[in-house]
């Protein structure tokens, strides 16, 4: 396509109502609302193994270098005062219904992409003629209800949104008007640009592109020759601010998936898998792009006599990952028989989720999937507390004691604290869990539900 025509591209609104909202720091956060202790603490979710990952850690933590998707090793001795605390999806998608509730008074039309962001299209409700004034509401309203920070962005885009509410975090709310957009958008970073990852960063940075403004000055066939020309187009697009994509919700869209055609068939095991991993990066830019996980992998194989075979795989829960997501279009490919001269290739992600997370290794023999609908600690869980099901940040009950959650628990001895939302922060106690048998429960019911 002329590079006239694409940076001329029809651009579907001229004011600012595309609104992104995104929890801060949300499972840390879902976690010292509950436990009054560890308020204004640093805190750390995600996996207690030795070989354990950090899905959120709290603001106070991150001051001290810690994030997301570090080894939870490092983040402890980054924060050593940090609290580590298991997941606890069951409480996580209680406050996350309430967010997405008050986010649906905004519009009809609402796109969640996690647990805790969704974009919602104002056009489509009665507050496009004062995007900030239902903004400011809507955050009150939410921290009204669940006592959490959120975000929010608003442009006339979902790339502008998104990106003005991660610059507005934490517990901001930035406007982009579209007049301003080019003073906005041509300083930050190009890793800032949804999609570019490492692997795209330093293919750009060999074109010594390093911002926004950088990206903009290449010309579209410099792009698609160092980048594909797919994702080539895509960046050309984006670093002028032109993003089409409607606010779609939930539901809508079925599959998303890439196939290629070969100009000469291939052949041998080493060169097809590496046409699967070509493939399906296009398959994962386009799930990116839509938001979410997937739970069904399909992996279409042309051989060069036209026969033409689909194998799936089926994860146990939704992901978002890509190195699983990759493994499974991988396993389907071998499934479906790559021993022969390849004509084309194919991979699609099906039962497609708003609700998946990255799949990170809690523990050191598991891995426990982020999904919404499938909480890990699950009924399978409840029960007396054992050293062998304890977990710390997990909910207990004492008979006479109350409610609480644990610190940890060696041998027979428990430490916890019997405190909740509602009351007051508590000192740590020291229970003989023979004397003084501790029952694992569900997170308490929430009235933020109705």
């Amino acid at each position: 396509m002329d590079p006239a025509q694409l940076a001329d591209a029809s651009r579907l609104r001229t004011r600012a109502t595309v609104l992104h909202a995104d929890a801060d720091s949300f499972f840390a956060a879902v976690e010292q609302r509950d436990k009054p202790s560890l308020r204004g603490r640093p805190v750390l979710v995600g996996g207690t193994g030795p070989r354990g990952v950090v899905s959120t850690a709290s603001y106070e933590a991150r001051r001290a270098g810690a994030r997301s998707a570090m080894s939870m090793s490092r983040a402890r001795r980054l924060s050593p005062a940090a609290a580590v605390l298991f997941p606890r999806f069951e409480a996580y998608s209680a406050y996350s219904r309430v967010i997405m509730a008050e986010l649906g008074t905004l519009s009809e039309l609402v796109e969640p992409l996690s647990i805790d962001e969704a974009f919602v299209d104002l056009e489509a409700g009665p507050f496009a003629d004062d995007p900030a004034g239902a903004a400011t509401e809507v955050r009150a309203r939410i921290r009204e209800r669940t006592g959490l920070a959120v975000s929010i962005g608003i442009g006339r885009t979902k790339l502008v949104a998104k990106l003005a509410s991660d610059a507005g975090k934490p517990d901001g709310l930035l406007v982009v008007e579209p007049a301003d957009e080019d003073g906005f958008l041509l300083p930050l970073p190009v890793r800032a640009v949804p999609g570019i990852g490492p692997a795209t960063a330093a293919a750009l940075e060999r074109l010594d592109v390093r911002t926004v403004a950088d990206l903009r000055r290449q010309p579209l066939d410099i792009l698609t020759m160092t980048v594909g020309e797919s994702s080539g187009v895509n960046l050309f697009r984006l670093a002028r601010g032109i993003d089409p994509r409607p606010v779609a919700p939930s539901g809508e869209r079925k599959s998303v998936g890439a196939e290629r055609t070969f100009a000469q068939d291939i052949f041998g095991t080493d060169l097809i898998a590496a046409a699967v991993d070509r493939v399906t990066d296009e398959a994962l830019r386009r799930l990116t792009a839509h938001g979410g996980g997937a739970r069904t992998v399909v992996a279409k194989v042309r051989f060069a006599d036209f026969t033409t075979l689909t194998r799936s795989v089926t994860l146990p829960q939704p992901s978002a990952e890509p190195a699983e997501l990759r493994a499974a279009a991988h396993q389907a490919a071998r499934a479906a028989g790559i021993s022969d001269s390849v004509r084309l290739l194919g991979v699609s992600f099906h039962n497609l989720s708003a609700h998946a997370q990255l799949t990170l290794p809690w523990d050191s023999e598991e891995t426990v999937p982020v999904a919404v609908d499938e909480p890990a600690d699950g009924p399978a869980m409840l029960g007396l507390l054992t050293e062998q099901n304890a977990r710390p940040g997990l909910d207990i009950e004492h008979e006479s004691l109350g409610r609480g959650w644990v610190v940890h628990v060696r041998g027979r001895q428990a430490t916890v604290r019997f405190e909740s939302v509602d009351t007051p922060p508590a000192r740590s106690q020291v229970l003989d869990l023979d004397a003084d048998p501790l029952l694992l429960v569900p997170p308490l019911p929430r009235t933020l539900d109705g």
